[in-house]
C-alpha cells in the first residue's frame, strides 16, 4: 500500500512541495499518453488511494473527483500521437510528464517520478520504481492520468468507432489489430506502433 514515507523523507530535507508524477497510455497503439502531477497536503489520508491498476473504474472516478479536490495542486497534460513518433514512447512519456509538473498551480520544489527513469526536469526528482504501489502522491497522479486517458478513449471511439477503442482502450488487443489491418490506421494510431502490419 502506498504512503507518505518518501515524501515525509524528502520534506526532512528541506522541500516545501513534492509532487508524485505518473502517466499512462505507454503500451495502446492510438491515443496520447497522459501524465499527472499532484502536490497532496502532508499527512492526507484518501481512503481507498492505490495504484491505479489495482483499482476497478468505478473505485478510480470516486477517487479522482476526490483527488482533485483535496489536493494542493494538481495538473494533467499529454504528448500527442505525433510525438510518441518522433522522440519515442520514453521520451513522449517524460515530454507528458514535464508538462504536467511546469503546468501545477503551486510550484513544486521536488517530483517523484515513477519508474526508472528521469529526464529534462528543472526541479529536483527521485525515481520510485512501482512507485504508485509506494507513494500516495504517485498513485494520486496515476488515477489522475489513468482516468483522464480512459475518458479520451471513449470520446476517441465515438470519432473511430471501428476499432473498438471503447472496449480496449487502444491496447494491442487481437480485435484491435484485426480492426487496424480491416480498416487502416486512424489518425489518432501510433504509427511506429503499428509494425505488426508488414508481418
Amino acid at each position: 500500500m502506498p504512503s507518505f514515507d518518501i515524501e515525509d523523507a524528502i520534506y526532512e530535507e528541506g522541500y516545501e512541495y513534492v509532487c508524485g508524477c505518473d502517466e499512462a497510455g505507454r503500451g495502446p497503439l492510438c491515443g496520447p499518453v497522459v501524465a499527472a502531477a499532484v502536490i497532496l497536503p502532508r499527512g492526507l489520508i484518501i481512503e481507498g488511494l492505490d495504484d491505479s491498476k489495482k483499482l476497478t473504474e468505478k473505485k478510480r472516478e470516486r477517487l479522482y473527483g476526490e483527488i482533485i479536490e483535496k489536493a494542493l495542486a494538481y495538473a494533467i497534460r499529454e504528448a500527442s500521437p505525433e510525438e510518441i513518433d518522433e522522440y519515442n514512447i520514453l521520451n513522449a512519456s517524460m515530454l507528458a510528464m514535464r508538462r504536467a509538473v511546469d503546468a501545477l498551480q503551486i510550484k513544486a520544489d521536488y517530483a517523484l517520478i515513477d519508474g526508472n527513469c528521469s529526464r529534462g526536469f528543472e526541479i529536483p526528482t527521485l525515481t520510485v520504481v512501482k512507485g504508485d504501489s509506494r507513494s500516495y502522491s504517485i498513485a494520486a497522479a496515476s488515477i489522475l492520468a489513468k482516468v483522464t486517458r480512459d475518458r479520451g478513449c471513449i470520446e476517441l471511439d465515438r470519432l473511430y468507432p471501428e476499432y473498438g477503442i471503447a472496449k480496449h482502450k487502444g491496447y494491442p488487443t487481437k480485435d484491435h489489430m484485426d480492426a487496424v489491418r480491416e480498416h487502416g490506421p486512424s489518425p489518432i494510431h501510433r504509427k511506429s506502433f503499428l509494425k505488426f502490419l508488414d508481418k
